[in-house]
């Protein structure tokens, strides 16, 4: 079975369960100040499972990309990539946990074929400190019985045993604390704030088998052995989340009258464990990659997985992020492509492929290019893509060559006697001079540098970056706070006004939301004048004087483009949209959510104006 066969299964039976197919997100989440890249299927979901009615019904389904940037040391292992598809299904308020687990334990034996014998599932344990309040009675937040008892009759098993325990092949069901087998945007229970809601989820797993000998061969080797073992020997393949929770006063949780399934499997792991295979790099979906690099760099993968892994996975991902607008930069989503490609070219050094590998970075692209597009939804413009991934490449990889060359330069500048791993870290940190090729360098001066004491000033700086950035990776909740509404409705005037005052060739090719502004990118080939900003600044102010009135329908995709409605360019819609209007003035597809009236925003002011790449300029705006 290959992944396209796979992705079309899971859709095609969750369609026969009635259940709406609905188009992937983009990459980049619009008007989502919180996160850089979309990282799960749940995540555009999430006004819908706060209870706004989603256009398509109330069961879904669909294939996400989706991209989790902390993922990026854990590359190099048998299962870890940073790009991955996510296989959904969600209930909104329909069915829940006895439909859930059912369906899905069908899916994976049924239609996907795999052995339920290699089959473990994992559910939430319950915790004595953790209260809901249930018929006004105060009672312990027990154990989900509920799965246990779901799962006992699929698997024909007995009863659950405590994960802590380690594994037994003959135990089936095993259960783990908050930490483990819980959901909700903020963690466990006694994190999730007032209002917040979540609930227990329910794991499975594939076990490739003791024969392997996969935990004796790991890191790992000397802790005891279990499902959740971070080994690779058991294959984490589906996630079912039940949100029946509301957090209230007092600390307690309370069911919620609907009921949300919030499914998410992703695509690489479910394909490695029909083929039984603990390696996702030799499914369909990487093994064509595989083979080009090995050619590329003359070397075989056995013996080289680790770099191959890493250039295989991050080379895909920025074929992804390119496609989608994005060119690397010191900022933000740019910064992440940056640091993907440079990472990817000192892993094909290593392998003797030089730090600048524009062919063959080209020629492994084009097959990642030529893998997804066999699948009908991926990279339709072929010729296209290749040609801006051949710009890029070749533009970012000798930028690279030259920083390379300012470091080799500080290499040689440095006092030999004072050389350690803070030297090392700064040549990282300012001319992204990678740790592998100053260790080289420096062991040739006979200056060796530890590598504990490199890691330890990465992980100082690491911890900087996360207090800095805090919930920027998290992945997953637009903020609908009123500020971040009224700068969203602001987004709207914004695109018509450029249209009116520039012409109709204004198209919004990305935006983003803070708290303290807006930033709106589009396409326009100069410089806006004076002239200009004013003129549109004007003309939104007008609308905001005239405390027009926003409406919202639910329409057909094709009726919504009859009428004029604007969209975003390059985003895919379900064939029910929403769509916002703003009287005599603006019609736009949108989610949501927008003030009531434009009186409400308040004037409008553009603080900055400029390039973002060739053909495509940025605003940045505010309300005062």
């Amino acid at each position: 079975m290959t992944g396209n066969d796979l992705r079309q299964k899971f859709i095609d039976f969750f369609i026969s369960k009635g259940h709406k197919e609905i188009p992937p997100a983009s990459l980049v989440p619009v008007d989502d100040s919180t996160t850089l890249f979309t990282s799960s299927g749940m995540q555009p979901l999430v006004p819908y499972l706060l209870g706004q009615p989603h256009p398509q019904g109330k069961r879904l389904t669909d294939s996400q990309p989706s991209f989790r940037a902390e993922d990026i040391e854990e590359v190099g292992d048998n299962r870890h990539t940073t790009f991955f598809e996510m296989l959904g299904n969600w209930s909104l308020g329909d069915y829940f946990k006895t439909e859930q687990l059912s369906w899905f334990f069908e899916f994976l034996t049924k239609i996907a074929g795999i052995n339920p014998n290699k089959l473990y599932v994992t559910v939430f344990d319950g915790d004595k400190n953790y209260k809901i309040l249930l018929n006004n009675k105060h009672q312990t937040l027990g154990p989900d019985v509920e799965s246990i008892n779901i799962w006992r009759r699929l698997l024909k098993t007995g009863p659950a045993k405590a994960g802590k325990d380690g594994f037994n092949p003959k135990i089936k069901i095993y259960t783990y604390p908050a930490d483990k087998n819980w959901w909700s945007r903020a963690g466990t229970p006694d994190k999730m704030p007032t209002g917040e809601i979540g609930g227990p989820d329910s794991e499975v797993f594939y076990d490739f088998g003791a024969e392997l000998k996969i935990h004796e061969n790991s890191p790992y080797k000397n802790q005891t052995c279990h499902v959740n073992c971070d080994c690779g020997r058991f294959l984490e393949i589906g996630n079912s989340v039940f949100m029946q929770y509301k957090k209230i006063a007092d600390g307690l949780l309370e069911p919620l009258p609907n009921k949300n399934v919030d499914f998410g499997g992703g695509l690489e792991r479910i394909l490695a464990a029909k083929l039984d295979t603990p390696d996702v790099f030799k499914t369909d979906l990487f093994w064509p990659i595989i083979q080009e690099i090995e050619k590329t760099c003359d070397k075989k993968y056995a013996g080289h997985e680790k770099e191959m892994r890493v250039i295989a996975d991050h080379l895909k991902a920025a074929c992804f992020m390119i496609s989608e607008g994005i060119e690397p930069s010191n900022k933000l989503q740019g910064y992440i492509l940056r640091r993907l490609l440079r990472r990817a070219a000192v892993k094909m050094h290593s392998l003797g492929g030089g730090l600048t590998p524009v062919p063959g970075f080209t020629s492994i692209c084009y097959q990642i290019i030529k893998t997804y597009n066999e699948s009908g939804m991926y990279f339709q413009k072929q010729t296209e893509i290749r040609n801006k991934l051949k710009s890029i490449l070749d533009q970012e990889l000798n930028k690279f060559g030259k920083s390379l060359d300012r470091g080799l330069k500080q290499i040689k500048k440095c006092n030999l006697k004072k050389v350690d791993a803070r030297l090392a870290f700064d040549l990282f940190q300012t001319y992204g001079f990678p740790f592998e090729i100053t260790q080289e360098l420096l062991a040739q001066k006979g200056c060796p540098i530890n590598q504990k004491e490199f890691e330890k000033e990465f992980e100082k700086h690491q911890q900087k970056s996360r207090t800095a950035s805090k919930g920027m990776f998290k992945g997953g909740l637009a903020d609908h706070s009123e500020i971040i509404t009224k700068l969203h409705t602001a987004t709207h005037l914004l695109h018509t006004s450029l249209r009116k005052i520039l012409g109709d060739h204004v198209q919004q090719v990305g935006s983003n939301i803070t708290a303290e502004r807006l930033r709106f990118d589009f396409t326009h080939p100069q410089p806006l004048t004076d002239k200009e900003i004013k003129q549109v600044e004007d003309l939104i102010n007008q609308q905001v004087k005239q405390n027009l009135q926003i409406s919202c329908q639910t329409m057909s995709l094709a009726e919504a483009q009859k009428q004029g409605a604007l969209a975003f360019f390059g985003q895919k819609y379900p064939d029910q949209v929403k769509v916002y209007s703003i009287p005599d003035f603006s019609l736009e597809v949108c989610a949501g959510p927008h003030v009531c009236f434009t009186g409400k925003l308040g004037r409008f002011k553009i603080k900055k104006e400029e390039s973002c790449s060739a053909g495509k300029r940025r605003i940045y705006g505010v309300l005062v």
